[in-house]
């Protein structure tokens, strides 16, 4: 009896432990750091020690001083008790989830586009979602430790009685002190741009931390970004380029087109000076002046290569040139060692996973977070007229395009409609046999290709055929993806030594290998290989061989020991391969997947102007190798690391990481040139930005 009326009292003293100010006042802001530091610690490919750090120290102090106050200002204790508790939880669940996101798809994602992505995820990846929880359990335990601590001792965090207006006072001190610091720190060390109108989400998490992400995301949907300094942006006068091929360009071999007569700028008739007469708007302006500047690409050898031909363009998901050899996929080494072979290809990580991909190779604009969004959903309510469905359909082609999964995945059925495409996807329009995760490129192909080819074999109707593949997609594993434990025992056979990451993602691969060998076959057995060209790059390297991996299978997989800091990560293989080419034509030339549009629109002879976008066209050779202008080959890699971008030109490469530019051999350039690329990247990266954010497609054709 006395030993259980013991064991009471002391559960009673523990519940109501008196607690004290100083514990209730740094109780909200140590769980909100907690969280924070728990996060970076779990991020492999974000250093733990940085700058980031000592903002988000003084940001989650500001946080937790906040949540503080407002839990004391309520007379009813339990009712802040509740409130304590309830933002707590929140909290913690946004950074499991956002813990998911980073393993699941390489990205801290927006409040914004977790709402909006929820449904698709829980839906259309159901089994992968349950393996990606199982695999961040540890940090879901670790997360919960902050709600159960306020749980067992909530009575001593937010005590019977309110808080002095003294305490409160030096409270408030502190809230304002510790935000004050941080904002400095946000603005100092050339942080400004992307704590205001450049912000991210998926930038902002590792710099200022999750808290502060969020409020900057709900600050900028009700008010707006700030204004870029358009000003500052705009390029400096830059030397006349030269209209002779530069040397380490385009060294080809083989049967190749006619040279043209005559070159000439690739542009359309826009009258920018009066367009900037008619406008008080600054940012239209500063637009107009950016856009009118730029010097575009001419004409050249190549330009209409392929007029009134077939065009079949192909978004290939995670792929990467590693998968590539004569005895596992000799179809595919095919395609990339004859037509056009591009040695200096990259798809750069654009911080927006496959909607980032899909969207540069299909418009060839850089895709931008915009106001908390994806490029795609931002453009869903733009004119995009100088997409290639657009383009081709303009001239009578038919425009289908597939994709083998869910049917409004990323929205893609409503951008996808608005780059003008006849879309149909698994819901509506594509009916596949299997119901698997992933599914099958091959019975993709199977399925569709006959209703392009005969239409084309048998009524003369041009064809501009696009796919997004889903049969490369992570998990890697046997037990996660149907596709790698179909061709399972193929890839064992020949790489029997290989982790079982490396080994499912080439077996997923198979199936992509099937399916663009069926596709050559139905092509040359119709006859019209060498009328129809096709185009296909990866939507991005496969990332899920890294994130949520105890280790790094990439580079078990590429042979490359590299990162994801490193512009080597990001070197992949651009297909562009007809019959009617019938010796390689080798491209040298540094490119990327924003360059694929307007290259195609020169090979077609289309009608486009080089200045409206990111890219350019890769053989256009009015360029000098040591000289900055705004027609050179150009590969920007996002700024995902918060250490501004990297790039490649045509002289060398600068890595962010490190600070370090590496020229080309044999290239000398003058003391400023990296400076002057540095500004013509962040020019690029904003104008593009702005491009699809104020519809200016529609300002100047609408």
């Amino acid at each position: 009896m006395n030993q259980t009326i013991y064991r009471h009292r002391r559960r009673h003293r523990s519940r109501h432990f008196p607690g004290s100010p100083l514990l209730s006042m740094l109780f909200f802001p140590a769980c909100i750091l907690y969280h924070e530091l728990l996060l970076r610690a779990f991020d492999r490919d974000a250093p733990f020690f940085s700058l980031g750090l000592v903002r988000i120290v003084f940001f989650s102090g500001a946080a937790g001083l906040l949540l503080f106050l407002l839990t004391d200002v309520i007379p009813w204790r339990t009712a802040a008790r509740v409130l304590g508790g309830a933002a707590l939880a929140l909290g913690t669940v946004i950074v499991c989830i956002q813990r998911g996101c980073r393993s699941m798809f390489g990205i801290y994602f927006g409040v914004g586009v977790m709402g909006n992505m929820a449904g698709d995820v829980t839906g259309g990846f159901a089994s992968t979602v349950w393996s990606v929880v199982l695999g961040i359990l540890p940090f879901i335990l670790l997360a919960l430790v902050p709600l159960g601590v306020y749980i067992r001792f909530g009575r001593s965090i937010i005590v019977a009685g309110q808080r002095s207006a003294g305490e409160r006072l030096v409270a408030a001190g502190g809230l304002a002190l510790f935000q004050l610091i941080g904002v400095v720190l946000c603005v100092a060390f050339n942080q400004e741009g992307y704590y205001t109108y450049n912000f991210s989400s998926n930038l902002g998490v590792p710099q200022y931390g999750l808290v502060t992400s969020i409020r900057l995301e709900l600050q900028y949907q009700l008010f707006g970004l700030p204004k870029a300094p358009l000003d500052e942006l705009l390029p400096a006068p830059s030397p006349e380029a030269s209209s002779t091929p530069s040397p380490g360009e385009e060294d080809t071999a083989g049967e190749e087109p006619s040279p043209q007569p005559s070159q000439g700028p690739q542009v359309l008739d826009i009258d920018f000076d009066q367009l900037m007469a008619d406008t008080q708007d600054e940012t239209l302006l500063g637009m107009h002046k950016y856009f009118s500047s730029k010097t575009p690409t001419q004409t050249n050898q190549y330009t209409g290569m392929f007029r009134g031909k077939n065009l079949i363009l192909i978004t290939a998901e995670a792929f990467s040139p590693y998968l590539i050899s004569q005895e596992l996929t000799p179809t595919l080494y095919r395609l990339t060692h004859e037509g056009f072979v591009f040695e200096n290809f990259y798809q750069p990580d654009w911080t927006q996973s496959t909607a980032g991909g899909e969207f540069s190779v299909t418009t060839g604009i850089i895709p931008n977070w915009i106001n908390g969004s994806f490029a795609t959903i931002a453009s869903l309510d733009k004119y995009m007229p100088f997409t290639l469905a657009h383009q081709f359909a303009a001239l009578g082609y038919k425009v289908p395009a597939w994709h083998n999964h869910s049917y409004t995945y990323y929205q893609r059925n409503q951008y996808l409609g608005n780059f003008g495409y006849d879309y149909k996807g698994v819901g509506n329009g594509l009916e596949l046999k299997g119901d698997c995760w992933p599914q099958s490129d091959l019975e993709m192909m199977e399925l569709t290709v006959d209703s392009y080819i005969d239409d084309y074999v048998e009524h003369g109707q041009n064809f501009h055929a696009y796919y997004m593949t889903v049969s490369g997609h992570g998990k890697y594993s046997w037990a996660d993806n149907a596709m790698s434990e179909k061709n399972r025992a193929v890839v064992e056979a020949m790489f029997p030594d290989a982790s079982e990451p490396v080994q499912a993602y080439l077996a997923c691969n198979l199936e992509l290998e099937y399916a663009m060998a069926y596709l050559v076959e139905k092509l040359e057995a119709a006859g019209i290989a060498d009328d129809t060209l096709i185009v296909m790059a990866p939507d991005h390297y496969p990332y899920l061989l890294t994130q949520g991996q105890p280790r790094d299978y990439y580079v078990e997989l590429s042979g490359v020991e590299d990162s994801e800091a490193l512009t080597s990560r990001y070197r992949n293989t651009l297909v562009m391969w007809s019959a009617a080419i019938t010796q390689p034509i080798v491209v040298d030339t540094p490119c990327s997947s924003v360059d694929i549009v307007p290259t195609i629109s020169n090979l077609f002879g289309l009608a486009y102007d080089a200045r409206l976008y990111s890219g350019r066209d890769i053989f256009a050779t009015n360029y000098a190798v040591d000289q900055v202008s705004s027609c050179m080959p150009l590969v920007v890699f996002a700024n995902n690391k918060g250490q501004g971008n990297s790039w490649i030109t045509a002289a060398g490469t600068y890595e962010a990481s490190t600070g370090t530019f590496t020229p080309r051999e044999g290239v000398s350039v003058g003391e400023d040139y990296v400076s002057q690329v540095k500004r013509l990247v962040n020019s690029k990266v904003q104008f593009s930005k702005l491009l699809v954010a104020e519809d200016y497609y529609r300002i100047l054709f609408g």
